[in-house]
């Protein structure tokens, strides 16, 4: 048997690799302005300047800074001390957001509802999370609710043999929200705990995206009042700033209640994930650090902190 220590020292090496750009981008930056340097105003000016091109948001950056001033204003610092105030700044705002995805037992089946924009890795994500919620024992069916692209619905087919779930689908243009429909009576009659359904991600109609999403939630709330239990936004690491614009979009065509992110695999610009919990405080769920089926993990403030700012292994030994 796997050794669980083992497992997730693994796991950290991974997401270092994942946050590698932003580490080396913010490291390389911080040795450059505190190289041999006293802490003034014009370090500051610098330092927030980095902090906030590494997409981790105005208000960290300004935390960041302020709590220096305060400690070491006009007094010698190492990057190793700038560093570890990142960190623990960073954990601060990410701590509150780094929540679960708690499946209730009293729906039957508890209904997630996933979007995102085309290419941020939603379909994958939906194949990596029926695997893992079937490996805790739960029996759990996919819809293919992405209609409009062949793509997608082959995609989710694939993944749903990989997990071993079935998945409900239409002829590609068929009706999103009758697949909706269906899904749901299927799900019920099979007794199924967990139905986990794909939605298009076309932002350059947002209209059509917006009334189609409406119609879905509508028939999903005809079968069952609660219902969806989950929307959740799919988040590609790889966008930057761009994410914080899909959360306020897509924030407006539905009532989001959590966050995934993926693509956190070497080219990702994950301190946009720092502003996206300070400017929204929504629930950080999961993330994913890779392509293969088990590439997805519940998502823990303190390793994303220390994995962004360069820190010491302590998430590794403890």
């Amino acid at each position: 048997m796997a050794d669980p220590e083992d497992a997730k020292k693994g796991w950290f090496s991974r997401l270092r690799d994942g946050l590698r750009r932003s580490k080396s981008n913010l490291s390389s930056g911080i040795n450059e302005i505190f190289a041999k340097r006293r802490l003034d105003e014009a370090a500051l000016q610098e330092l927030e300047d980095l902090l906030i091109s590494s997409d981790l948001g105005v208000a960290t950056a300004g935390r960041v800074t302020e709590r220096l001033r305060r400690a070491k204003f006009e007094k010698n610092i190492s990057p190793d001390e700038v560093r570890g105030a990142l960190a623990e700044e960073i954990e601060k705002v990410l701590e509150p957001v780094a929540q679960p995805l708690e499946i209730g037992t009293e729906h039957r089946p508890h209904i997630i509802l996933m979007v995102g924009v085309n290419g941020t890795g939603k379909t994958t994500t939906i194949g990596k999370l029926a695997h893992q919620l079937k490996e805790q024992g739960r029996s759990v069916m996919l819809a293919a609710g992405d209609t409009f692209r062949a793509a997608a619905i082959e995609q989710l087919e694939i993944w749903g043999e990989r997990a071993g779930v079935p998945v409900v689908r239409t002829k590609t243009g068929g009706d999103a929200a009758g697949l909706t429909f269906e899904a749901v009576d299927k799900a019920r009659s099979a007794g199924v705990e967990v139905l986990i359904i794909d939605t298009a991600g076309r932002l350059q109609n947002r209209q059509e995206l917006m009334d189609e999403l409406a119609k879905i939630i509508r028939v999903i709330r005809k079968k069952d009042a609660s219902a969806p239990h989950h929307i959740i936004l799919v988040l590609d690491a790889t966008t930057g700033q761009n994410a914080l614009r899909q959360v306020e979009v897509f924030g407006e065509l539905a009532d989001i209640t959590g966050l995934i992110m993926t693509k956190l695999d070497g080219t990702a610009r994950g301190g946009v994930l720092v502003a996206c919990a300070e400017k929204f405080g929504l629930p950080v769920h999961t993330i994913g650090v890779g392509e293969s089926i088990e590439d997805l993990h519940a998502f823990e403030a303190r390793a994303f902190a220390e994995a962004i700012a360069g820190t010491g292994n302590k998430s590794e030994a403890s």
